[in-house]
Protein backbone atom coordinates (compact mmCIF):
# COMPACT_ATOMS: atom_id res chain seq x y z
CA UNK A 1 0.00 0.00 0.00
CA UNK A 2 1.96 3.00 -1.48
CA UNK A 3 1.63 6.49 -0.12
CA UNK A 4 0.65 9.27 -2.62
CA UNK A 5 3.52 10.96 -2.55
CA UNK A 6 7.25 11.01 -1.19
CA UNK A 7 8.21 12.59 2.09
CA UNK A 8 10.89 15.24 0.33
CA UNK A 9 7.30 15.74 -2.31
CA UNK A 10 5.53 16.55 0.83
CA UNK A 11 7.77 18.75 2.40
CA UNK A 12 8.36 20.81 -0.70
CA UNK A 13 4.74 21.54 -0.94
CA UNK A 14 4.24 22.87 2.54
CA UNK A 15 7.46 24.78 2.61
CA UNK A 16 6.50 26.62 -0.61
CA UNK A 17 2.89 27.71 0.64
CA UNK A 18 4.70 28.82 3.96
CA UNK A 19 6.76 30.80 2.45
CA UNK A 20 4.89 32.37 -0.19
CA UNK A 21 2.64 33.44 3.31
CA UNK A 22 5.45 34.56 4.84
CA UNK A 23 7.11 36.56 2.40
CA UNK A 24 3.69 38.38 2.36
CA UNK A 25 3.30 38.71 6.01
CA UNK A 26 7.43 39.39 6.41
CA UNK A 27 8.85 40.35 2.47
CA UNK A 28 12.44 39.49 2.65
CA UNK A 29 13.03 42.88 1.19
CA UNK A 30 13.66 45.47 3.27
CA UNK A 31 12.83 47.95 0.98
CA UNK A 32 9.10 47.18 1.49
CA UNK A 33 7.00 48.53 4.00
CA UNK A 34 5.38 45.93 6.69
CA UNK A 35 1.44 45.96 6.75
CA UNK A 36 -0.28 46.40 9.41
CA UNK A 37 -0.03 48.93 12.52
CA UNK A 38 -1.31 47.38 15.55
CA UNK A 39 -1.12 43.55 16.93
CA UNK A 40 -4.66 42.82 16.07
CA UNK A 41 -3.25 43.16 12.63
CA UNK A 42 -0.54 40.95 13.05
CA UNK A 43 -2.70 38.45 14.41
CA UNK A 44 -4.61 38.47 11.41
CA UNK A 45 -1.86 38.07 9.30
CA UNK A 46 -0.78 35.36 11.09
CA UNK A 47 -4.07 33.97 10.99
CA UNK A 48 -4.00 34.01 7.00
CA UNK A 49 -0.95 32.36 7.19
CA UNK A 50 -1.88 29.61 9.38
CA UNK A 51 -5.07 29.26 7.26
CA UNK A 52 -3.24 28.61 3.85
CA UNK A 53 -0.35 26.74 5.28
CA UNK A 54 -1.69 24.29 7.79
CA UNK A 55 -4.59 22.77 5.15
CA UNK A 56 -1.19 21.89 2.90
CA UNK A 57 0.28 20.36 6.32
CA UNK A 58 -2.61 18.16 6.53
CA UNK A 59 -3.11 17.26 2.58
CA UNK A 60 0.30 16.03 2.63
CA UNK A 61 0.52 14.16 5.74
CA UNK A 62 -2.88 12.25 4.23
CA UNK A 63 -1.16 11.56 1.14
CA UNK A 64 1.90 9.97 3.12
CA UNK A 65 -0.14 7.51 4.91
CA UNK A 66 0.81 4.01 3.51
CA UNK A 67 -2.89 3.09 2.89
CA UNK A 68 -2.93 6.72 1.26
CA UNK A 69 -3.67 4.57 -2.08
CA UNK A 70 -4.54 0.81 -1.94
CA UNK A 71 -3.60 -1.90 -4.30
CA UNK A 72 -6.94 -4.28 -3.50
CA UNK A 73 -10.16 -3.15 -1.97
CA UNK A 74 -9.83 -5.32 1.02
CA UNK A 75 -12.73 -7.26 3.02
CA UNK A 76 -16.67 -5.53 2.63
CA UNK A 77 -17.50 -3.59 5.87
CA UNK A 78 -21.24 -3.76 5.47
CA UNK A 79 -21.45 -8.05 4.88
CA UNK A 80 -17.78 -8.91 5.54
CA UNK A 81 -17.49 -10.74 1.75
CA UNK A 82 -13.84 -10.43 0.20
CA UNK A 83 -15.64 -10.09 -3.36
CA UNK A 84 -14.67 -6.28 -3.13
CA UNK A 85 -13.34 -4.71 -6.03
CA UNK A 86 -11.72 -1.27 -6.54
CA UNK A 87 -13.69 0.99 -8.52
CA UNK A 88 -11.50 3.55 -11.32
CA UNK A 89 -13.32 6.72 -10.44
CA UNK A 90 -10.94 8.64 -7.66
CA UNK A 91 -12.71 11.65 -5.87
CA UNK A 92 -11.43 14.71 -3.95
CA UNK A 93 -13.04 15.23 -1.63
CA UNK A 94 -12.92 19.05 0.40
CA UNK A 95 -13.19 18.33 4.01
CA UNK A 96 -13.54 20.64 7.22
CA UNK A 97 -10.13 20.35 9.40
CA UNK A 98 -9.71 22.54 12.08
CA UNK A 99 -7.47 24.45 10.39
CA UNK A 100 -9.89 25.08 7.29
CA UNK A 101 -10.75 22.88 4.49
CA UNK A 102 -8.56 20.42 3.35
CA UNK A 103 -8.20 18.47 0.00
CA UNK A 104 -8.59 14.55 0.03
CA UNK A 105 -7.80 12.05 -2.72
CA UNK A 106 -9.72 9.05 -1.88
CA UNK A 107 -10.31 5.92 -3.58
CA UNK A 108 -13.80 4.03 -3.74
CA UNK A 109 -14.73 0.19 -3.38
CA UNK A 110 -17.92 -1.69 -4.20
CA UNK A 111 -18.95 -4.82 -3.40
CA UNK A 112 -20.00 -7.76 -5.74
CA UNK A 113 -21.84 -9.47 -3.03
CA UNK A 114 -23.93 -6.90 -1.07
CA UNK A 115 -23.55 -3.88 -3.54
CA UNK A 116 -22.45 -1.71 -0.83
CA UNK A 117 -19.65 1.07 -1.64
CA UNK A 118 -16.80 1.93 0.86
CA UNK A 119 -13.56 3.58 1.06
CA UNK A 120 -10.83 1.09 0.99
CA UNK A 121 -8.36 3.14 2.88
CA UNK A 122 -10.94 3.97 5.78
CA UNK A 123 -13.09 7.24 6.94
CA UNK A 124 -10.38 8.69 8.88
CA UNK A 125 -7.89 8.52 6.23
CA UNK A 126 -5.53 6.89 8.60
CA UNK A 127 -4.96 3.05 8.98
CA UNK A 128 -8.24 0.85 8.98
CA UNK A 129 -8.97 -2.33 9.40
CA UNK A 130 -10.33 -3.59 5.58
CA UNK A 131 -12.17 -0.57 4.76
CA UNK A 132 -14.96 1.61 6.28
CA UNK A 133 -18.89 2.17 5.04
CA UNK A 134 -19.06 5.53 3.62
CA UNK A 135 -22.20 5.80 5.91
CA UNK A 136 -19.65 6.08 8.43
CA UNK A 137 -17.28 8.22 6.37
CA UNK A 138 -18.05 11.42 9.08
CA UNK A 139 -15.91 9.75 12.19
CA UNK A 140 -12.41 9.66 12.11
CA UNK A 141 -9.71 8.02 14.54
CA UNK A 142 -9.58 8.62 17.89
CA UNK A 143 -6.56 10.93 18.53
CA UNK A 144 -6.18 11.18 22.64
CA UNK A 145 -10.28 10.66 23.19
CA UNK A 146 -10.73 13.63 20.71
CA UNK A 147 -12.31 11.64 17.47
CA UNK A 148 -11.20 13.33 14.09
CA UNK A 149 -14.45 14.44 12.24
CA UNK A 150 -13.73 14.53 8.58
CA UNK A 151 -17.10 16.47 7.21
CA UNK A 152 -17.38 16.92 3.48
CA UNK A 153 -17.82 21.04 2.98
CA UNK A 154 -21.49 21.85 1.90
Amino acid sequence: MPARTTRQEARARIFAAFSAQLDRMIPEDESVPLKGATFADFEDQAEVLAQTALPVVLEERAALESNAEVEAAGRCPHCGSEGAYLEKEVTQPEVRSLHGPVVLTRQHARCRSCGGSFSPSGSGWGIAGGGSADAACTTGKDYGNQPINLLPVS
